[in-house]
C-alpha cells in the first residue's frame, strides 16, 4: 500500500530538522536565507512538474519531497523569528521592564479560576502593565498562584474547608478584564546539563511570567465579560469539575479529574509515580488514547443505530469536538481529534485511510501551522506511538490473529470456509470438531451455550492477545523517547497496561455519564458514582499493587543520538517488511525469502538496541587524572559533584525541594534533585554514586536527595551531626531501605580518593544533640587537596563555625585556591578572617536567581572583591565545572563566564581562566565499584 502522506510528512520534518541545526538556526533571521530557501522550493516544484509531464514520475516524486524539505526548512527559519518587540520578555530582556518591584499588570482571564489543592490559579493574558508611572502596553501570558491558607493567616481567620471557596476571593470568571498587583518573575530555569527546562515549558503554553497574589484585594475586575462561546464552555468545564469533588472522596476524584477533564492538580505526586512506574501513566493524560476510543466510540453507535455515513461523521465529530472543547485543549489532545478527523471524514467517501497516512496528514497539517513541534517530545511520542501501532503491530496482527479472528464469525457455517485462507478455514473445521466433542459431555440443552461460551472465551482471549502485542508495540518503539525524555524503563507496562486499558475504557464513558447525569439529575449521578468509584479505585489500587516491585521500574541515562538513529532505522526496516509480508508470497521464493531474512534481521536489530538502551552498558564521563568539582545550579540551594582522578564520586547535597503547601505537604513543588541534579548525572553517564553527602539537616540542602536516592545506586549516605527533624529521619530511612550505607563524618575525619585527600573539619561530633533542630552551623565543612590546587566546601557554616575552624587549624590547612562560598552568599558567613585564612582565587556562590534573601549579600561581593577574589555564581552563571590536574585549574560554565585562558598554580599572581567544556575534553571508563 502506498502511502504518499507518510513520505511528504517525512521530508518536510527532515527539512524542519535541518532548519533547527546550529548553523541555519544562527542564520534564522537572515532575509537572504529565508529568500534563497524560498526561491529553491519554487524551482524544485517547477522542475517536478517538468519532470511529471514527461513521463519521469520517479524523478518527479524525488523532486517534489526535496521541495517539501526546502519548505520545512524555510518554516523552521520563519518559526524562529524573535518575538514581537512589545512582548513582555522582549521588554525584559531589553531593559525596558524591571522585574524587581511589583507592578499592576492589566489583561484578561483565559479561563475559569481553577481550584487546586492550596488554592486557586489564575491564567491572564496581558495587555499592559503600569511602569514608571506609565501605561506600557504589552503581550504574553502570566499565571497567578493564590493559597488560601496563607491568606487564612495573614487575616487571624480560620482556614477554609477544602473543597470550599474562600468568601474573600474576587467574584471573576472567564474573558473577565482585571488587573492584579503582583511581583511577577521569569519561571524557575535551571541552567543545568540535562535539566528541563520548565521555563520553555510553560512557553509551549503561553505562560511567561509567574506571580503569587498575595491577598484577594489586588486583584481587581475592570470589566464583565460577554456570554460569548468561549467564557460558556470555560463555565461548563468548572461546573464539571465541581460536580466530580461533589460526587466522589478526595483520591479518586484526582484521579478521574485527570482522566476525564485532564486536570492532574490533584493527583498526589506519590501516586503519580505509581503510575510512571508501571508505564501507564497515559491512563491520567487525556491525550491519543481518550480521545480515539471516545471517537471510534460514536461511529461506533452510529454505525449500530444504522445512521446516514454522513449522519454518523457529523455526529461524531460534533461530540468529538465538544468533548475536547471541555477538556484541557493540550496539544497531544488537538493532535489526536484533528486525526480522529481525518479518519471519519474518509469514511464519507467509502474509503477506509490507512491509519499511518491519517496520521501523517495530521502530522503536516500541525507542522505547517507550527514547524517547531517536530523538537517537541510530546509531538514525537504522539507520532512514534502511532507508528507503533500502524506500522509494526497492526500488519503484524493483520498476518497472524486477524485471519483467526475472523474465522470465528459464522464458524458453523461450513459454506463460509472457502472464504477464508486455508490456515483459518482448517481452524473453522478443527473449532466444530473441539466443540461438538466437549458438547457431548453435557446435556443437549446446554450443549449450544458450552459451544457459544467457549467460542467467546475464545474471542475474548484473541481480543487480550492483540492487545497485549499491541502494549509490546508500544513500549518497545517508544523506548529511545521514553528514556531520553523521562529515563525510566517499566518493564511491568506490558502487564499493567492489560489491566488498566480495558479498565479506562469502562471509566470514561461511565464517567462522563456520571458527571453529565449529576448536573441533570443529582439523583441519577449519585447513583452512577457508586460503580465509578468502585472501579476507580479497584484502578489506583492495581497501580499501587504493580508499583511496589521495585526491579520492574528503574532509571536510566538517556541513549546516545546513534543508537536512537539505529533504533528507528531498523524499526522502519521491520515496518517495511511486515508491510510487504502479505504480497511477497506472490513474487516467489526468491523475493519472498528476502521479505523473511528482511524481517528477521530488523526485529533482531530491534530487539538488541532496545536492550542496550534499556540497560545502558556505556560508561559514565569523566576527567581520567583529573579532580572535579560542579557547583550545580539548584536555585536557592546547594548541589556539588565530586570526581577523583580514578572516577571516584561524590554528591554533597541535593538542592530543596518545596516541602509542600500548608495543610497540603503530599503536593510538592519543583523538586531540583529530580529536575536538576538526576538529569545531569544521566547527561554525564552516571548510574552509580558511590557517596552523598548531607551537609545539614535544611530543606534546601538535602530535599533533592530524595529523587536521587530513589534513582541512582548509591553506596553510602554520609551525614554530619545527627539531629532531630522529619526531613533527615525521612532520608535516612530511605537509604537503609534502598541498601545504603548510613556513616557519620565529623572534624578530624580523613577521606583518601585516587591521590586526591578530603578533610573534614567540621563539625564537631555531639551525641546529645539528637532532640535539637537542624542549624546551619551543623554543616559539614570539607577542604580537598589534589596536588598544589585545594577547594574548601564549607556548606552553610556561619561566624561561629568559622571561628571555632580558625582555631582548631593551622593557616596553611585552610588555604584553598577555590572557595565555594557558604551559606549562599550570606553577610553571615565568609568573614573578613576566613577569607583571609583560605585566601581563595576563586570563589563560587551557589544562590536562586531574583532569592528573597537577598543573596548574594553586597558586604559579602564587596568583601570578595577587595581581596581580589574571582566571582561566579550559579543564578548568573549556571552550573560551574572546575578540573585540575594538580597544577592548574580549567573552569567552564553553563553560560559562557570567562575569557580563555588558565589559572596556574600561582596565588600572587593575577591569571585568566580556562574554558574546558565536558563534552570537548577526553573520557574515560568511571569504575563501577
Amino acid at each position: 500500500m502506498k502511502l504518499p502522506a507518510v513520505a511528504i510528512a517525512a521530508a518536510f520534518a527532515c527539512g524542519i530538522a535541518v532548519g533547527l541545526l546550529p548553523g541555519m538556526a544562527a542564520h534564522a533571521s537572515s532575509r537572504e536565507l529565508v529568500v534563497g530557501l524560498f526561491v529553491s522550493a519554487g524551482l524544485l516544484l517547477v522542475l517536478g512538474a517538468v519532470f511529471a509531464v514527461r513521463g519521469y514520475l520517479w524523478t518527479a516524486s524525488c523532486s517534489a519531497l526535496l521541495c517539501w524539505s526546502f519548505l520545512g526548512s524555510l518554516g523552521a527559519c520563519i518559526s524562529q523569528q524573535p518575538r514581537a518587540a512589545d512582548h513582555v520578555i522582549s521588554l525584559v530582556q531589553s531593559g525596558r521592564l524591571a522585574l524587581h518591584t511589583p507592578l499592576r499588570w492589566h489583561g484578561w482571564l483565559r479561563d475559569e479560576p481553577a481550584r487546586l489543592p492550596w488554592g486557586y490559579g489564575y491564567e491572564l493574558s496581558l495587555s499592559g502593565v503600569d511602569y514608571q508611572g506609565n501605561f506600557l502596553p504589552l503581550s504574553g501570558g502570566l499565571r497567578l498562584s493564590f493559597s488560601q491558607q496563607n491568606d487564612a493567616a495573614d487575616r487571624d481567620a480560620p482556614e477554609p474547608e477544602t473543597g470550599a471557596r474562600n468568601a474573600f476571593l474576587p467574584d471573576v470568571h472567564a474573558g473577565d478584564t482585571v488587573t492584579v498587583v503582583a511581583q511577577a518573575r521569569q519561571p524557575q530555569l535551571f541552567r543545568d546539563e540535562g535539566a528541563f527546562d520548565r521555563r520553555a515549558f510553560l512557553a509551549g503554553q503561553n505562560i511567561d511570567l509567574v506571580a503569587t497574589l498575595r491577598a484577594p484585594e489586588l486583584l481587581e475586575r475592570v470589566t464583565v465579560a460577554p456570554l460569548t462561546p468561549g467564557v460558556l464552555i470555560s463555565h461548563a468545564r468548572r461546573r464539571l469539575r465541581d460536580e466530580v469533588d461533589a460526587l466522589f472522596a478526595a483520591r479518586p476524584a484526582g484521579v478521574l479529574r485527570a482522566m476525564l477533564l485532564g486536570d492532574r492538580s490533584f493527583v498526589d505526586r506519590e501516586e503519580s509515580i505509581d503510575f510512571q512506574k508501571t508505564g501507564v501513566f497515559h491512563v491520567l493524560v487525556v491525550a491519543g488514547l481518550h480521545v480515539g476510543a471516545i471517537a471510534y466510540l460514536l461511529f461506533w453507535l452510529g454505525r449500530k443505530l444504522r445512521l446516514p455515513v454522513v449522519a454518523t461523521v457529523a455526529i461524531t465529530l460534533t461530540l468529538l469536538f465538544a468533548y475536547v472543547a471541555m477538556v484541557e485543549q493540550r496539544p497531544p489532545v488537538l493532535r489526536a481529534a484533528l486525526m480522529a478527523s481525518i479518519v471519519a471524514i474518509g469514511a464519507i467517501f467509502f474509503r477506509r485511510l490507512d491509519l499511518l497516512n491519517s496520521a501523517a496528514v495530521a502530522a503536516l497539517i500541525l507542522l505547517v501551522v507550527r514547524p517547531l513541534l517536530v523538537a517537541d517530545g510530546s509531538f514525537q511520542l504522539t507520532f512514534v506511538a502511532i507508528g507503533c501501532i500502524a506500522g509494526i503491530a497492526a500488519p503484524w496482527l493483520e498476518n497472524r490473529v486477524q485471519p483467526y479472528v475472523q474465522a470465528l464469525r459464522g464458524w458453523r457455517d461450513v459454506a463460509r470456509d472457502a472464504m477464508h485462507s486455508p490456515h483459518a478455514a482448517q481452524f473453522r473445521i478443527d473449532l466444530r470438531s473441539v466443540t461438538a466433542w466437549l458438547a457431548s459431555y453435557f446435556p443437549a440443552k446446554l450443549a449450544t451455550a458450552t459451544e457459544n461460551s467457549l467460542i467467546g472465551a475464545l474471542s475474548i482471549s484473541l481480543r487480550i492477545f492483540e492487545l497485549l502485542v499491541i502494549t509490546l508495540a508500544l513500549q518497545i518503539g517508544m523506548l529511545p523517547l521514553m528514556t531520553a525524555a523521562f529515563h525510566r524503563v517499566t518493564l511491568a507496562a506490558p502487564i499493567a497496561n492489560l489491566l488498566a486499558v480495558p479498565m479506562m475504557g469502562v471509566i470514561v464513558p461511565l464517567g462522563f455519564a456520571t458527571i453529565l447525569g449529576g448536573v441533570l439529575f443529582p439523583f441519577l449521578g449519585r447513583l452512577l458514582a457508586v460503580p465509578l468509584g468502585f472501579l476507580t479505585a479497584l484502578l489506583i489500587h492495581l497501580v499501587n499493587y504493580f508499583a511496589r516491585f521495585s526491579g520492574w521500574s528503574y532509571r536510566v541515562p538517556g541513549p546516545p543520538p546513534w543508537l536512537t538513529m539505529l533504533f528507528f532505522a531498523a524499526a522502519v526496516l521491520l515496518a517495511v517488511a511486515l508491510r510487504l509480508e502479505s504480497r511477497a508470497p506472490r513474487w516467489g521464493s526468491v523475493r519472498w525469502g528476502s521479505v523473511r531474512w528482511t524481517r528477521g534481521g530488523s526485529a533482531a536489530a530491534l530487539l538488541a538496541t532496545a536492550a542496550v538502551i534499556a540497560t545502558f552498558p556505556f560508561p559514565p564521563r569523566w576527567h581520567p587524572g583529573d579532580f572535579e568539582l560542579t557547583v550545580l545550579d539548584v536555585g536557592q540551594g546547594d548541589s556539588l559533584f565530586l570526581v577523583s582522578p580514578g572516577g571516584k564520586t561524590l554528591l554533597i547535597d541535593g538542592g530543596g525541594a518545596f516541602s509542600g503547601f500548608p495543610g497540603h505537604a503530599e503536593h510538592l513543588g519543583v523538586d531540583p534533585g529530580e529536575e536538576a541534579v538526576s538529569p545531569y548525572l544521566w547527561w554525564r553517564g552516571f548510574k552509580r554514586i558511590d557517596s552523598v553527602a548531607v551537609t545539614h539537616g535544611h530543606q534546601d540542602h538535602l530535599g533533592g536527595l530524595t529523587a536521587v536516592l530513589q534513582n541512582f545506586r548509591v553506596g553510602t549516605l554520609m551525614i554530619g551531626r545527627e539531629v532531630g527533624g522529619p526531613a533527615l529521619a525521612k532520608l535516612e530511612a530511605l537509604a537503609r531501605n534502598r541498601g545504603t550505607f548510613i556513616v557519620h563524618e565529623a572534624r578530624g575525619d580523613k577521606l583518601q580518593w585516587d591521590g586526591a585527600q578530603g578533610d573534614v573539619l567540621w563539625p564537631e561530633a555531639h551525641s546529645d544533640d539528637l532532640q535539637t533542630l537542624p542549624k546551619n552551623n551543623d554543616s559539614i565543612v570539607m577542604r580537598w587537596a589534589f596536588g598544589a590546587e585545594s577547594f574548601m566546601l564549607p556548606g552553610d557554616a556561619e561566624k561561629q563555625s568559622e571561628r571555632d575552624i580558625l582555631s582548631e587549624n593551622a593557616p596553611e590547612n585552610l588555604r584553598a585556591d577555590v572557595l565555594k562560598v557558604g551559606h549562599h552568599g550570606s553577610k553571615n558567613s565568609t568573614t573578613d578572617e576566613f577569607l583571609a585564612a583560605v585566601h581563595p582565587r576563586v570563589a563560587v556562590i551557589s544562590a536562586g536567581e531574583n532569592n528573597p534573601y537577598g543573596h548574594p549579600s553586597p558586604e559579602l561581593l564587596a568583601r570578595l572583591a577587595n581581596a581580589g577574589v574571582r566571582i561566579l555564581r550559579t543564578d548568573r552563571d549556571g552550573a560551574v565545572r572546575i578540573f585540575t590536574d594538580g597544577n592548574r585549574l580549567d573552569i567552564s560554565c553553563f553560560v559562557p563566564c570567562l575569557e580563555p585562558g588558565a589559572i596556574k598554580n600561582a596565588p600572587d599572581q593575577n591569571a585568566t581562566q580556562h574554558l574546558a567544556p565536558l563534552q570537548n575534553s577526553s573520557v574515560a571508563q568511571a569504575p563501577q565499584n
